[in-house]
Parts: C-alpha cells; sequence; structure tokens
C-alpha cells in the first residue's frame, strides 16, 4: 500500500503542507516496503487546474491514499472516483503522519475543502 503526503520538504521530517494543489512535493510512502520517494508537485506552478494536475499526478503513482489538508473540490472528485482514500493531516511532521495513519487515527476526509483558485 502507498500514501502520499503533500509535504513542504523532501524528507520525513518535513511538515505537512496544508495545501493540496499547490504543495511543494509529495512524499510516497510504500507502507509494505518502508522506503519512500519524493516528487515535485507537477500541480505547483499550473496557472489553472493545479488539484487535478496534482491528483492525476498521484493516480499515476498508483497511491491507495493522500494524506493532506485542504483538498480542492475538483481534486477531491478525481482522486474519489479514482478510489484513493483521502486523510486529514496537521501541520507536523510527515514521519509522525505517517506514524498516526500506521495507528488509523487519522480522520477520513469525505466531503472537498473549499477551492483555491488564484494559486493560496
Amino acid at each position: 500500500m502507498k500514501i502520499a503526503l503533500s509535504s513542504s520538504g523532501k524528507d520525513l521530517n518535513s511538515y505537512l503542507d496544508l495545501r493540496f494543489g499547490r504543495c511543494e512535493y509529495f512524499i510516497i510512502y510504500d507502507l509494505e516496503k518502508e522506503k519512500f520517494k519524493v516528487l515535485e508537485n507537477k500541480g505547483k506552478y499550473s496557472s489553472g487546474g493545479a488539484g487535478i494536475t496534482s491528483a492525476q499526478q498521484l493516480i499515476d503513482e498508483s497511491v491507495d491514499g493522500v494524506i493532506s489538508n485542504n483538498i480542492g473540490p475538483n481534486a477531491y472528485e478525481l482522486l474519489n472516483s479514482s478510489g484513493i482514500k483521502m486523510y486529514k493531516g496537521k501541520n507536523i511532521s510527515c514521519k509522525l503522519l505517517i506514524e498516526s495513519f500506521k495507528a488509523n487515527e487519522l480522520e477520513e476526509i469525505k466531503e472537498a475543502g473549499p477551492s483555491q483558485k488564484g494559486g493560496h
């Protein structure tokens, strides 16, 4: 099982980026192998549709879950229709969020957050 975290940096000590579509990086963590890789978010510099670009990037990586905070309506729909579960994270390290995920302590996101048009 692979989960993606919206991250402000390139390692597990980086804090969660509370934005989804405009986050700096995605950390893709493989729970079986206990390994991760880092992807630069392709949606970060998008002039429009950042959430969709980011969601498609994670679908292409075959992730099973996403940990972020605010997932806009278009990205939410795309991830949801692809069977990817979304979980609400806090402004703490990605490492701690992975541990919380393993302990089944994260709240599942059941509805889209507000749209962040304009790059916020």
